[in-house]
C-alpha cells in the first residue's frame, strides 16, 4: 500500500543537512541570500527539484547531493539553509 498523498503534505519540512545518506527529498525553500544564492540557483537549485543526499564525507565535510544528473559538494552549514520535504 503506498503513501496518502494527505501525509506528504502535512509533512513538515526539514534541512538537507538532516538527510541520511540514499533519502530523497524535494526542495521547499531556500534560504539563502547574496552571491551563495545566486551559486546555488546556477547550479540547479529550486523550489520544487528532487534532490537526492548521496553520501556524507567524515568529520563534518562536505555533503555529496544529487539534484537530476549534477552530483554537487555542500558544506553543511549550505545544507542547513535548504529546507526539503522527505519523499
Amino acid at each position: 500500500m503506498g503513501e496518502s498523498p494527505f501525509l506528504y503534505r502535512i509533512m513538515p519540512a526539514v534541512a538537507l543537512s538532516t538527510l541520511v545518506p540514499g533519502e530523497s527529498a524535494t526542495i521547499v525553500a531556500i534560504h539563502t541570500e547574496g552571491p551563495l544564492h545566486q551559486r546555488l540557483l546556477a547550479m540547479g537549485f529550486r523550489t520544487g527539484k528532487p534532490i537526492e543526499l548521496i553520501r556524507r564525507a567524515r568529520f563534518s565535510g562536505p555533503l555529496q547531493v544529487r539534484i537530476g544528473t549534477t552530483d554537487i559538494l555542500l558544506r553543511g552549514n549550505e545544507a542547513e539553509k535548504i529546507m526539503v520535504k522527505k519523499t
